[in-house]
């Protein structure tokens, strides 16, 4: 699927929000959908749990909604925020990633 037809189909799900709160619900909400990522993974590297990725997908797939409204939010189509990330990356590490960069990068 296409990031901005993704886009467009999770903000039919979305509540009517303005901008603000369209962020604001946004952010919150990959900070409890990262949560329960991390919880799963946790479980299967500390609790003897069988990592089990069809759960670790719907939480992603509830990451990408959330990531989606944000940049509503803002203004942005998703084709905007990954190009913007691979931009932002290039230029952060220009050969590729090595540990030299990673350690000495500026911010």
């Amino acid at each position: 699927m296409e990031l901005n037809k993704y886009q467009k189909s999770a903000l039919r799900t979305a509540d009517k929000l303005e901008d603000d709160e369209l962020i604001l619900n946004g952010v919150m909400g990959l900070n409890g959908e990262a949560g329960e990522c991390i919880d799963i993974v946790k479980k299967a590297l500390f609790q003897g749990h069988l990592l089990d990725d069809e759960k670790l997908l719907d939480e992603l797939g509830d990451v990408l909604w959330y990531v989606a409204i944000t940049a509503e939010g803002i203004g942005a189509t998703l084709d905007e925020v990954a190009q913007h990330n691979i931009d932002k990356l290039n230029k952060r590490y220009p050969e590729g990633f090595d540990i030299q960069h990673s350690v000495n990068r500026e911010f």
